[in-house]
Parts: structure tokens; sequence; C-alpha cells
């Protein structure tokens, strides 16, 4: 997870905002289910 995707989600949770935990969530599968590319192959 990328530290900047980290910490929006840890401010979100902090401050108990529901609706940007839902985005950055909705963020974090987009990202993760992502085609990955031939420089990224393999470092899951």
């Amino acid at each position: 997870m990328p530290k900047w995707l980290c910490n929006q989600i840890m401010r979100a949770f902090h401050k108990k905002d529901r609706r940007q935990i839902r985005l950055l969530n909705e963020c974090w599968f987009f990202y993760y289910n992502r085609p990955q590319d031939n420089h990224n192959a393999g470092q899951l």
C-alpha cells in the first residue's frame, strides 16, 4: 500500500469519517486490482 494512501486511511479512521473511509477503501481495491506492468511483476 502506498504511504500516502495509508496516511489518508489513518486520518479518516482517526476522524471517524465513514464517507472518506469508504472512498479510500475503494481506491485501495482499485489500486490493488489494477493490471500489473512488467516493472512491478512479481512484487506482491
